[in-house]
């Protein structure tokens, strides 16, 4: 079968005494057609002390990445070769302009983060150990080095003797598929068991088979198919999965389905399962098999991955004939058609393309037969408008519809939720509520405390929180302050006199001291109406995940982005205080009758509640 093809273990040393000699390897052919003729009992890889997982997971290394709230990977920023990104007209966008800064600008959670770890890193100490190492750190040392050849039994003995580990196979076998160890190295060890303990433990069988997947061997892994497949009634998740990835890569790619349809009946296979075969459909030609994978992903409440939706878009054919040509049963205006419904679905659930999959869908656009797309690579300016084609994107307000809607789930959900009288009362809010109703519709509601805090110096809490609310007051707006009864002790934190001018420029409610303001803060905005803005830094991430379905979540972050102000930089007495600039357009998936303006997400440091600053449009009216 070839030398790709030898595995040189011995899967149960009894029974294979007469094909076995000491101090060699067999082959896996061999051993496949001894071990047909002996008793099912005795083929088994695992006998005695490891028992297969059939829930267990195992994870592959090369795709293993950072991962977003729907599920999504994380790829870094490239350029394919041979193709150029960027055209001229467009080049000048992407320098990087300046954008208005924003606390929901994609990278503004990650760049506070190192600045914060700058900060801590001033006052820690490096601390070095002294004297001689241990002999266990020196065994850790030495175990850190894979060997970088094949060993015999007797050299595999003596480095496990060495050490002293009892799971030293396992976690030898981990290292090996960590470093893209050779896999004559690992097929050394298995042998090395194999004499051993006259047995294969499952667990060190899969971590074998995940090194051949990410190492491309998938002749070895089709060898290591068929002994599991003749030795265990069913595959687990691990496993079932690394024959998914390696199956769909060959020829033998439709094997998976079957694979996919068996995982099926026992659980529900991941969405990177479903991948790997729709990937394979689509680059065979067989797009109603992978359009009806990917269906069956959707029906599942899945989120594709988006080397999926790539590997979609990059099916449309380049062909300049007829578009009605059929490939595999599926029409080249039926699977356009397709393509936009997977926009559609990123738009409904806010999901914003990676890069590359942003080039792909711009290439996909601009070679469809009988149209005359042109994509482009920009921003949109202050008022909402793309500075390419010029369209004008939907407002980040809510119309009247999707008000009613948000403010009737966050009455229900979060103000009059259960989880609210955890920290307040149902006298305190009865009470606040009574309290609005007595006052005119308020234009900004500010989070006191959390606006207060903004000043790191204790000493100018109250002051921070007079500044923020005079400027406020000078613009002649409607005020609401909300507190707590300890910003009215008279201490150093909070003046007295500050908190005096305070109550004369802005109505104020405080309440108790371990009441949380936020469900106050909410009520107040909602009840004063949809122009109603509020100040604080608070992301409300445990509110917004209070809220029934994806859809009025998506409502609330969309409210949120549109009305919450934040000061721009710091606030200090006598200073001019700039807010952060609220966006007056939508960061979302949009389209009209000759266009597509598509966010796209160009940097690995988005936070899910952040949102990209670059976008593609597609338009049809160059």
């Amino acid at each position: 079968m070839g030398s790709t093809l030898m595995l040189k273990v011995r899967m149960c040393l009894t029974p294979l005494k007469p094909f076995f000699h000491q101090g060699s390897f067999f082959t896996l052919q061999t051993f496949l057609c001894k071990s047909s003729q002996l008793p099912v009992s005795e083929r088994f890889l695992c006998t005695r002390d490891t028992k297969p997982n059939p829930r267990g997971r195992q994870t592959d290394t090369r795709n293993s990445r950072r991962t977003g709230e729907h599920g999504d990977v994380k790829t870094s920023t490239f350029r394919r070769s041979g193709e150029d990104l960027w055209d001229d007209e467009s080049s000048a966008l992407w320098q990087r302009p300046s954008f208005p800064k924003s606390m929901f600008a994609a990278g503004t959670a990650k760049r506070t983060t190192d600045i914060w770890k700058k900060k801590e890193a001033m006052f820690s100490l490096n601390e070095e150990d002294e004297g001689e190492p241990d002999k266990r750190t020196t065994r850790r040392a030495a175990w850190m080095q894979p060997p970088d050849r094949p060993l015999s039994p007797a050299e595999w003995r003596k480095i496990k003797e060495s050490l002293e580990n009892q799971r030293f196979e396992s976690h030898m076998m981990s290292l090996l598929l960590k470093t893209g160890a050779e896999l004559n190295i690992a097929k050394s060890l298995l042998t090395f068991v194999a004499m051993e303990t006259e047995t294969i433990p499952y667990e060190l069988l899969l971590r074998y088979l995940a090194l051949c997947v990410s190492g491309g061997h998938d002749a070895e892994v089709f060898d290591v198919y068929d002994i599991m497949r003749g030795c265990f009634p069913a595959l687990d998740t691990g496993a079932s999965t690394l024959f998914i990835k390696s199956f769909s890569r060959t020829a033998r790619w439709r094997e998976a389905v079957g694979i996919l349809n068996e995982v099926n009946k026992v659980f529900t296979p991941s969405p990177r399962n479903y991948g790997d075969i729709i990937t394979a459909a689509m680059n065979n030609g067989d797009l109603t098999t992978a359009w009806a994978l990917y269906d069956e992903l959707i029906e599942k409440e899945l989120s594709p991955h988006h080397d999926t939706w790539d590997a979609l878009f990059r099916a449309v054919r380049e062909s300049k004939e007829d578009k009605e040509k059929k490939s595999e049963g599926l029409s080249q205006s039926e699977h356009q058609e397709r393509l936009q419904g997977i926009l559609l679905y990123m738009r409904n659930n806010q999901i914003y393309p990676q890069l590359s999959l942003a080039i792909t869908i711009k290439a996909c656009f601009e070679r469809l037969t009988g149209q005359k797309w042109k994509g482009s690579w920009t921003s949109p300016n202050p008022k909402g408008m793309c500075r390419c084609c010029g369209s004008e994107l939907e407002s980040i307000h809510l119309h009247d519809e999707e008000y009613q809607q948000l403010r009737d789930s966050l009455m229900t959900d979060v103000i009059q939720g259960e989880d609210v009288f955890k920290k307040t009362t149902q006298e305190e809010l009865e009470s606040f509520k009574a309290f609005v109703k007595r006052k005119p519709a308020f234009d900004v509601v500010i989070d006191g405390l959390n606006v207060a805090n903004w000043n790191t110096d204790k000493s100018k809490q109250s002051e921070t929180l007079l500044t923020v609310v005079s400027e406020l007051e000078r613009q002649g707006l409607t005020l609401l302050v909300l507190g707590r009864k300890h910003m009215l002790r008279p201490s150093r934190s909070w003046d007295r006199h500050n908190m005096n001018l305070i109550q004369q420029k802005a109505h104020c409610f405080f309440t108790e001291n371990i009441s949380e303001d936020d469900p106050f803060l909410l009520y107040a905005c909602l009840h004063s109406g949809n122009h109603c803005r509020f100040v604080s830094r608070d992301m409300m991430r445990d509110h917004k995940a209070c809220l029934p379905g994806k859809a009025i979540r998506r409502l609330f972050f969309k409210w949120q982005r549109g009305h919450q102000m934040v000061v721009d930089g710091y606030v200090a007495a006598g200073k001019k205080i700039r807010f952060q600039s609220i966006l007056s357009y939508d960061t979302i998936i949009q389209t009209s009758v000759d266009s597509w303006h598509v966010p796209f997400d160009d940097t690995e440091d988005r936070c899910t509640y952040e949102i990209p600053q670059r976008w593609l449009c597609l338009n049809t009216k160059h």
